[in-house]
């Protein structure tokens, strides 16, 4: 099976994520797409993250009537920051029929080479890239697949700050979700 791993914060997930998770699995030759809940990217601030299992649980209710889609927290369990090689590597060993490509937005090929053991990410998982608004394309390896996807411009930042105003997120959010950052009063 071809798993196709999307990784984020999700703070919190939104349709922009959910429009380029469909169109990868329905798309592309992936069989499934797993939404990987990172507790602390290290490349962003904390101190706008919402605890790491509210967002799993929005992700959950987000992609509970989707078959081909799957929640993981399996980066809660490893020591933080974590890094995309050492989730991949542990992903591997765990689920040794399954082969899996890492999904990321093209503006994140700029700093590629910063991430942690980048070479062997494009060696032995490679990446499924989808297009986003002002980034260049233009990264050639032999395991970087370029995906025709809409061009997503909605950003949690951008959500976060129309809840914290008391504006409406209706068709930002998936319905469960909004209804659940409501219920907490989350961002606020």
């Amino acid at each position: 099976m071809k798993i196709g791993l999307f990784f984020g914060s999700f703070n919190p997930i939104h349709i922009g994520h959910m429009i380029i998770a469909n169109v990868m699995q329905d798309q592309t030759d992936l069989d499934e797409v797993w939404f990987v809940v990172s507790p602390q990217n290290p490349f962003k601030a904390r101190k706008t993250l919402l605890h790491e299992f509210d967002r799993l649980k929005m992700v959950e209710l987000a992609i509970a009537d989707h078959f081909f889609f799957k929640a993981s927290d399996v980066e809660f369990h490893m020591p933080k920051p974590s890094y995309t090689i050492d989730t991949l590597t542990l992903l591997s060993e765990k689920f040794p029929g399954h082969e899996f490509r890492l999904i990321v937005g093209c503006d994140n090929l700029q700093h590629f080479h910063k991430w942690k053991n980048h070479e062997q990410i494009l060696e032995h998982f490679g990446l499924y890239v989808y297009p986003r608004p002002g980034a260049d394309p233009t990264f050639e390896h032999p395991n970087v697949r370029f995906v025709s996807a809409p061009i997503m411009d909605i950003s949690a930042t951008f959500v976060r700050s129309a809840l914290q105003a008391g504006k409406s997120v209706k068709y930002l959010l998936p319905e469960k979700v909004e209804g659940y950052i409501r219920d907490k009063k989350l961002y606020i």
